[in-house]
This record gives C-alpha cells, structure tokens and sequence, in this order.
C-alpha cells in the first residue's frame, strides 16, 4: 500500500510539473508583449536593504534621473532599497520606469515610483532574469547581496560566451566593488587563467552618474538599440 501511495505522489508531482510549463509561457508572453513596447531602457541593480539615508540609494536616484535625461527607460526588480531609488529617480525625471517584480516570503514589495503601466509580477526568477538582460542596453550595478551577484555575473557569462550582445556593465562604488574585481583579477585572471582579459573589457567601475551616462552614451554612439534576441 505504501509503495503505490509513493508511486501515485511521485506521479502526481510529475503531472504538476508538466502543467507548470503553461504558467512558465504565460509569463515570458506577458513580459516579451509588454517590454517590447519601453524602448531602450537600462536595468539598475542594488540591494533591497538599502536605506532612503544611504549614501547609495540618493546616488542610484541620480544615476536614474541622469538616464532618463539622455534618452534611455529604467528598469529594476521593482521592490524596495535600491530598486526604489532607480524607480523614484526615473520617474522623478519624467522617464519610462519599469519594475519587474518577484514574489518573496520577505523584503520585496512594489514601490510607488513604478509607471502603472509598466509593473510586471513574476514568480520564476528565471523568467524575470531573462526580462532584464533581452530588454537591457546596459547593466548599472549598485552595492547588493547574493541576488545583485547572481544577476552580475550572469550578465557577464552571457557575453562570455556570445549568448547575448555585448553591452556595458557598470558597477557603481569602488568601496563596495574593488575588492571584488582584485580578487577575479588577480585569482582568476593572472593565478588560475580561469578567464581571458577580454572578458573583463565591459566591466567598468564607477563612482558617479556622469561617468555611468558618458560610459553607456559612448558605447551607444557605435552602435544601435535592439533587444537580446
């Protein structure tokens, strides 16, 4: 009785994972029929943590404000920290605001600077990953946790491996983010050959909104807008 008690569970959890796939489509239809209208836009990342007093989250409200004063949208995950400072600077400066939200047990709630028309909800964190990179003209990464990591070097294995078109990668904040690029320069570069120095041609650190624009504006004027296909 036992063994086909187990053997009907295991069934039924087979059967749940098939129709997943349906809410799995749903998702990337909705978020490929709503992103494809924004315009270039470019995702800013950051921890959710991030206080309104930090030093960080009034810096990212400039980065937001300066992109949108040059032409571009911003997109973030939607939630609180420094997703809310990109929000609040792109709509303070009267851009496109995307969040691109993510069901969590803690931390993530929408924020009020999002354009009601441009909050999209998701439970996959796959899909939401692909949304950001296929939409994105560039990644502005801010000081943040695992999640900030995790988007970051997914972005930079992308490129790595031709799986997407190349584009800038900004990190912002040389006290957060120097020791990081030491360590990959010095262990995986130069001590294990791990990587290549062309991999790390795209990554530029930063410490303020004019160098984030002139970086993005200057890899712009050699080439033009078009989605991650």
């Amino acid at each position: 009785m036992r063994k086909e008690q187990h053997h009907k569970g295991w069934n039924e959890s087979k059967t749940n994972d098939s129709w997943a796939i349906f809410k799995i489509m749903g998702e990337f239809v909705n978020g490929y029929e709503k992103l494809s209208r924004i315009g270039p836009c470019v995702s800013i990342f950051g921890s959710a943590r991030t206080k309104p007093e930090d030093k960080y989250y009034k810096l990212t409200e400039k980065v937001a404000h300066k992109i949108v004063d040059h032409g571009y949208g911003v997109i973030t995950g939607g939630g609180p920290g420094i997703m809310e400072a990109g929000n609040k600077g792109a709509h303070l400066g009267g851009g496109t605001s995307v969040g691109l939200n993510i069901e969590l047990p803690f931390e993530q709630h929408d924020n009020p600077y999002i354009d009601h028309d441009k909050s999209l909800d998701f439970d996959y964190f796959f899909v939401r990953k692909v949304m950001f990179v296929k939409y994105s003209q560039g990644f502005v990464v801010m000081p943040g946790g695992f999640g900030t990591l995790d988007e970051l070097f997914e972005a930079i294995t992308l490129i790595q491996t031709n799986k997407i078109e190349k584009f800038p990668i900004i990190l912002v904040g040389t006290d957060f983010w120097e020791g990081l690029l030491d360590w990959v320069k010095a262990t995986l570069l130069d001590k294990f050959s791990n990587i290549s120095a062309k991999d790390l041609d795209l990554i530029h650190l930063v410490d303020t909104e004019d160098e984030v624009i002139n970086i993005l504006d200057a890899f712009y004027k050699k080439s033009g807008f078009s989605p991650n296909f």
